[in-house]
């Protein structure tokens, strides 16, 4: 709780600070002011480009929290984020001037092996996820980063190393708990709440603050089979075209991502290919080892590979490989876009870009979609990109705040250039650059829909800060 001296000022008058006195006193959880010695380290977030100062972070301990959260904010007309793991590269969980909505203590994750299912709150990351339900040998789909939060993962799509075979994470959701605009608490279902349960699996942020999430489990782990092999630049457009022709017949046990890199100065690679262009492939076989094997051959020897680490793994270790490339503080933008055929010219747009990035911690990645994602129909759930068969991401990663105009530039000359090319559509909702895009550009189809449950739970526009849904008139 805060003190008494770290309440704000009456610079919003005299019935604010009163009103925020009494917020604070019934608060279960941490009200952070800005005079509040931690404030600093609490509105900080994963992506370092996002430097905002918001009025009150409210660090929820349970939905009543949340209730009186929204009840406080939208009775004062705030600004609202909702921060739950913090990592949406566009900065959505953070505002200026505003009433920061905060989940992070909110990471309880609770399975019924029984029922293969399993409840998480809505602070938990992937790992709190899978750290739980693997002692029993499960897992739901969620995407590749330990640390992610699963809250705007799954409200936006999410895709991981389960994809082809379980869909997108927002296709395991049986179940969750909204917190809408008016502080109700409603259970979004297949039966209660039908038209809020779609919108949220692809509406992202739109329509209230998800307190938990109860998804799907399955048979997984924990050991799974592996892809990680790193083909010379040299030979980068014949690996392109082996992962185009792998992708035609693959199996949906197998799900694999396409990225062009430089090589890491990491002691897993040989010295002297360090800081050299690359192409490697990245991804998981949920099956027989003897099947992975066969499944993946062609990927592995369509060149003599740099290094090729693939191999059995724990579950949990595969998904927390990337996690150290994507470090807390480091400067990101990314933005994607779907394509539904790997042409000549996209595999030359993906090499060019990926080796003539400004930093070498960018890479240019082609995701395999597809499987039990395209078994949905678009207008199934929120998410309307279901029958593209990729996704192709330009993920600027960099240290250096100086160059930040050079970065942003090259992700967003490379997606113009890759939008203008034939078979290429939309935008995706976690990897959404600034958010610069128009909503229908993620929500395609489905955007007139979306505004009709808008106004339905969000008449306001309250939850505003994200890739945004504006009311239906």
């Amino acid at each position: 709780m805060s003190s008494e001296s770290d309440r704000p000022s009456e610079r919003r008058g005299g019935l604010f600070a009163d009103d925020l006195s009494n917020f604070i006193d019934g608060f279960h959880g941490d009200v952070i002011l800005p005079s509040d010695h931690r404030y600093d380290e609490a509105r900080t977030i994963w992506n370092g480009m996002i430097d905002k100062s918001p009025a009150i972070i409210a660090r929820c301990a349970g939905t009543a929290d949340v209730v009186d959260a929204i009840t406080f904010a939208h009775n004062h007309d705030l600004r609202v984020a909702v921060r739950g793991g913090g990592h949406n590269v566009s900065g959505s969980a953070i505002c200026d001037d505003g009433f920061v909505i905060d989940l992070s203590e909110m990471n309880a994750v609770f399975v019924d092996a029984d029922e293969k299912r399993a409840r998480a709150q809505g602070g938990a990351t992937i790992g709190d996820v899978d750290r739980e339900t693997q002692l029993f040998g499960l897992a739901t789909a969620l995407g590749v980063v330990s640390a992610t939060g699963i809250a705007g993962l799954t409200l936006n799509g999410g895709v991981g190393h389960l994809r082809r075979k379980y869909g997108l994470s927002m296709d395991n959701l049986a179940a969750a708990e909204v917190v809408t605009a008016d502080g109700t608490v409603r259970t979004a279902s297949p039966t209660e709440h039908p038209d809020l349960f779609w919108a949220i699996r692809g509406g992202g942020g739109n329509f209230g603050v998800v307190t938990s999430f109860e998804y799907e489990l399955h048979d997984v782990g924990p050991e799974v089979n592996a892809l990680f092999v790193l083909h010379p630049g040299d030979e980068a457009t014949t690996a392109l075209r082996a992962f185009r022709d792998y992708t035609e017949s693959a199996s949906r046990d197998g799900s694999v991502l396409a990225f062009s890199l430089l090589v890491p100065e990491m002691e897993e690679f040989p010295e002297e290919a360090w800081g050299e262009p690359a192409v490697a492939f990245l991804g998981c076989y949920d099956g027989s080892r003897t099947d992975a094997e066969d499944e993946f051959r062609a990927l592995r020897e369509t060149t003599t590979p740099i290094a090729d680490l693939s191999g059995p793994m724990r579950y949990t270790e595969l998904q927390s490989m990337l996690d150290e490339d994507y470090p807390d503080g480091l400067r990101y933008y990314w933005k994607a876009t779907y394509v539904q055929d790997l042409s000549d010219d996209i595999v030359e747009l993906v090499e060019r870009y990926g080796y003539d990035s400004p930093s070498s911690l960018s890479t240019v990645d082609i995701w395999h979609l597809g499987g039990a994602i395209s078994d949905v129909a678009p207008d199934e759930t929120a998410f309307w990109h279901r029958n593209s068969e990729f996704m192709v991401t330009f993920e600027a990663n960099w240290e250096d705040p100086a160059m930040d105009d050079e970065n942003v530039a090259w992700v967003r000359d490379g997606i113009t250039e890759l939008r203008g090319m034939a078979g290429t559509t939309g935008a995706y909702g976690n990897f959404p650059g600034f958010g610069e895009d128009p909503s229908q550009t993620m929500f395609g189809g489905n955007y007139d829909r979306l505004a009709e449950i808008k106004a339905k739970y969000d008449p306001d526009n309250l939850f505003r800060l994200n890739q945004n849904v504006a009311p239906a008139e």
